[in-house]
């Protein structure tokens, strides 16, 4: 352990962070995280999530998993004003601690690891309960969580050929088109229950206004991640499909207080890592209609912040300063 006056903390940029993701290696550490947290290993502790006057929307996850010496957290939120000025609204800091001495590692630009962890949960998601055969994608927004879950959509579900997206001012993005322009057919929709109603798959990964589609638009078989809502207040859904559905979602409680079952508390939900871990079993029918209410973990961010301290340490990246004690 080195002397108290020789301790440093590790800075870890955005650059740094992008250069050492690997999509399959985060798809890896989720589901390890939904699986640590099913068999109680990882534990997540009370989730702050406020809004602010001035207009964004603050949030703290953390959590530690002792068996590993993992312990930190995530201080994140929504400023819908950065856009203003040409910066990202979506804002997330990451630190990992030592859990023996509770001395700062290191510290992480949290907004790639925000993206990335929480397109791969998607990814599980759809690998756990969308059906195989699934062709058709209907995506809600084309910011940079739409494309990501859609990216993840692609490389979990190697059957799908056409997407249809919309977006909140009801015009055609250029780049959202060009992104996926050699990976399937892209089109854009203005009809939001026509989009759902063709489509074996929904992602709505929106700022979570209200509702985006009737009820009645959703064929039996269909299976919806659900991105948006983490917030209270925040929905996505419409009234009604949730007491219809399946209902699986990341943690019981969190999507109870900030998901979308925060509008139906009643309904009977079960956790994913429950299915990864085989405790519990989807045994999905070709008529269910199944929804993910994804509002992130802890462990997840934790997991992954993991793989990219390790990652970095490896290869000489980022910035030590000196920390003493």
């Amino acid at each position: 352990m080195p002397m108290r006056s020789d301790a440093s903390l590790l800075l870890i940029d955005a650059a740094a962070v992008r250069e050492v993701l690997r999509p399959q290696e985060v798809l890896a550490a989720v589901r390890e995280s939904f699986s640590l947290h099913s068999r109680g290993d990882g534990r997540g502790f009370p989730v702050v999530r406020e809004q602010l006057p001035t207009g964004g929307v603050f949030g703290i996850k953390s959590g530690d998993v002792p068996s590993q010496g993992l312990l930190g957290f995530k201080a994140a939120g929504f400023w819908p004003d950065n856009r203003k000025c040409g910066g990202e609204p979506h804002q997330a800091t990451i630190l990992l601690f030592d859990p023996d001495t509770g001395r700062p590692l290191c510290m992480i630009d949290g907004n790639a690891i925000t993206t990335a962890r929480t397109g791969a949960a998607g990814g599980v998601g759809l690998q756990l309960l969308a059906r195989p055969d699934s062709r058709h994608v209907c995506v809600f927004g084309s910011g940079v969580q739409a494309r990501v879950q859609l990216d993840t959509a692609l490389g979990v579900m190697p059957g799908i050929v056409s997407v249809s997206y919309l977006t909140g001012g009801g015009e055609p993005d250029s780049g959202f088109e060009a992104h996926f322009a050699a990976r399937c057919e892209l089109a854009h929709e203005a009809d939001a229950d026509a989009a759902v109603a063709a489509s074996d798959i929904v992602i709505t990964a929106t700022p979570g206004f209200g509702p985006l589609f009737s009820v009645a638009a959703v064929r039996p078989g269909t299976h919806i991640n659900c991105v948006g809502t983490d917030t209270r207040g925040k929905r996505e859904l419409p009234d009604g499909l949730l007491e219809t559905a399946r209902v699986f979602v990341d943690d019981a409680g969190q999507a109870q207080a900030i998901g979308e079952c925060q509008w139906t508390p009643a309904t009977p939900r079960v956790e994913i890592g429950d299915l990864v871990t085989g405790k519990a079993v989807a045994a999905r029918l070709a008529r269910d209609v199944t929804v993910f209410d994804m509002t992130g973990l802890a462990l997840q961010d934790l997991a992954v912040a993991r793989l990219v301290h390790r990652q970095v340490l490896t290869r000489g990246l980022g910035t030590t300063v000196a920390w003493p004690w």
